[in-house]
Order: structure tokens, then C-alpha cells, then sequence
């Protein structure tokens, strides 16, 4: 059911590529977004949240307007737009590289532009601007609206676009000239809501959950059982959030140890733990950590 508190979190939603991963994280933190009748004011089931659907753009022009609190939208868009927003969380979702590529075919030897008057096309004006000035090129800009790897040879020499994998980019035939950013989606806050100490409480609440979820993707729990005389070489085995937790087996039989351990150290900490004598290695997955 919509929100009937009198002053909603506005909670700003993207549109596009960045939509699935953004509800899955809200999902995970156990927030559900559903669709309603009008498809672009889902309902959120916690309760004094009111969602809309937006360009990731418009997310942010609205958050520097105040007429949005909170929203998710790229790190790119933040610079390109020059808006005034507070970044809360990093959720390294969709991240992707800003760069300047043109045709190889185009380039010289060395890499090099030629020197004449060139076309830029790009969705970002602004950083289109930038790199062309500190390029010292002779250039006309021309502005894309999606597709942009799409316009060189013909109408446009350079573009300035967002990458995921480079593989569209080798598809087309581009070489790239200039990283000029990485970005991923980001979650963003108002100035003015961050200011408003009812909704700074709530947008800190929202904020603990999501960050609690991400951590999570990040450890798996590792529980095992240590002998007496192994608990110390084993414990050390373990590089948890603080310590781990050690609690007598029934019957003097040992220690059990269990510690959240970083998810990329997994393939070197289970067969270590194997060699320094510990048992019953159990590894499992949580939905959360709150430190």
C-alpha cells in the first residue's frame, strides 16, 4: 500500500540498465518494490517510502532541487551535471569506464588524432567540452542521445561514452584514446533532506540497511570445529570482521570457531584450515552483516 505518513521519504528509482540490480539490492535488504497501475510509482513495502521511476539524469536534478531525497544514479552523471548531491553509498553495481575512443583506422601510428577539425559526439556535453580543451583540439561536438558508438566513421570522429566490458566498442571498430572516469551506481542523497532531521533519520536508517546487504556480499560465514591443541593455528587461519567467535563443544571436544571471512580469500582459507586440523568446515552465505 502507498505511504499515508504526511511527509514520504521520495525515494527516487532508475529507469533503464541500472533498475534490476537496484531492486535486488532493495529486495535483499527487505524492502520489495512493486509495480503498480501507474508503472511509474511503484509501492514499497516498508512503510513511509513514496517511489517514482526517473532517467538517471532526472534522478539527479532532482535530488539538487530538493524535490527528491533520496535516489540511485551513476557517479558519471553526478560530474557531468555538476550537481550539488551527497553520495551515501557506493553500491558497485554496473560499474562502468568513461572514455574517449575513435576508429582505428582513424588514428596514426602512434595512436594520434589527426590534425583537422574533428566531431565529438557524446551523451555528456560538459565532459565533452572538458577533454577537448585539455586535448587542444579543433572540434565541433554534436550531441548523442544513446547508440553513440554508432556514429563514428561517418558522423562523428570521436566519442565520448560509458563502457562496461569494451566489447561494443571493439564490435565498432574504436580504440580507446583517454580514460576520463569510472563510475557505478550510486546512492544519493539531497542536501536539503539531509538537512531535515526527520528524514536524515530514515535516509541513515535506509542507508544502514543497504550497506549491511553489500557487506554481505563481500564475506561468506566459515564455521569449523578446532581441536584443543589446533584452536590457536586455526583462529589465526581466520581474517574475521574484529575476532572470531570460539565457544566450547559439548564434552570438552574442542572449540567451535566461526568468522565472516572476506569471499575472494575462500579458496585459500578452507584448504588451510583442512591442513592445520580443522573439522566439520561449513561455509554458508548471509543475507546481512550489520559491524
Amino acid at each position: 500500500m502507498p505511504s499515508t505518513s504526511p511527509n514520504p521519504l521520495r525515494l527516487a528509482l532508475p529507469k533503464g540498465r541500472m533498475q534490476a540490480g537496484v531492486l535486488r539490492l532493495l529486495d535483499e535488504a527487505g524492502l520489495a518494490v512493486t509495480p503498480s497501475a501507474r508503472s511509474y510509482r511503484p509501492t514499497v513495502s516498508l512503510s513511509g517510502i513514496e517511489a517514482k521511476l526517473l532517467k538517471p539524469q532526472n534522478i539527479i536534478e532532482m535530488l539538487a532541487a530538493g524535490s527528491r531525497d533520496i535516489g540511485f544514479a551513476g557517479a558519471d552523471w553526478v560530474t557531468e551535471l555538476e550537481a550539488e548531491v551527497v553520495e551515501l553509498v557506493d553500491t558497485d553495481l554496473d560499474p562502468v569506464t568513461l572514455v574517449a575512443a575513435a576508429p582505428s583506422s582513424l588514428l596514426d601510428a602512434s595512436g594520434a588524432l589527426p590534425q583537422r577539425a574533428l566531431v565529438v559526439a557524446s551523451e555528456y556535453p560538459r565532459l565533452a567540452a572538458s577533454w577537448i580543451r585539455g586535448r587542444e583540439l579543433d572540434a565541433r561536438f554534436v550531441r548523442s542521445y544513446g547508440a553513440t558508438e554508432v556514429f563514428p566513421p561517418e558522423d562523428a570522429d570521436v566519442i565520448i561514452d560509458n563502457s562496461a566490458t569494451g566489447e561494443t566498442l571493439r564490435a565498432n571498430g574504436l580504440e580507446v584514446l583517454d580514460v576520463l572516469a569510472r563510475s557505478s551506481t550510486r546512492l544519493l542523497a539531497s542536501p536539503a533532506a539531509l538537512d531535515d532531521p526527520g528524514r536524515r533519520s530514515r535516509i541513515e536508517d535506509l542507508q544502514l540497511l543497504l550497506d549491511s546487504v553489500l557487506a554481505a556480499r563481500q564475506r561468506v560465514l566459515v564455521e569449523v570445529n578446532a581441536p584443543s591443541d589446533r584452536l590457536e593455528a586455526i583462529v589465526a587461519l581466520l581474517p574475521s570482521m574484529r575476532q572470531p567467535t570460539v565457544s566450547p563443544l559439548f564434552g570438552e571436544a574442542g572449540h567451535a570457531v566461526k568468522a565472516a571471512v572476506p569471499r575472494r580469500r575462500l579458496p585459500e582459507i578452507v584448504p588451510a584450515l583442512k591442513a592445520a586440523g580443522a573439522t566439520d568446515v561449513v561455509v554458508s552465505t548471509p543475507s546481512q552483516i550489520v559491524p
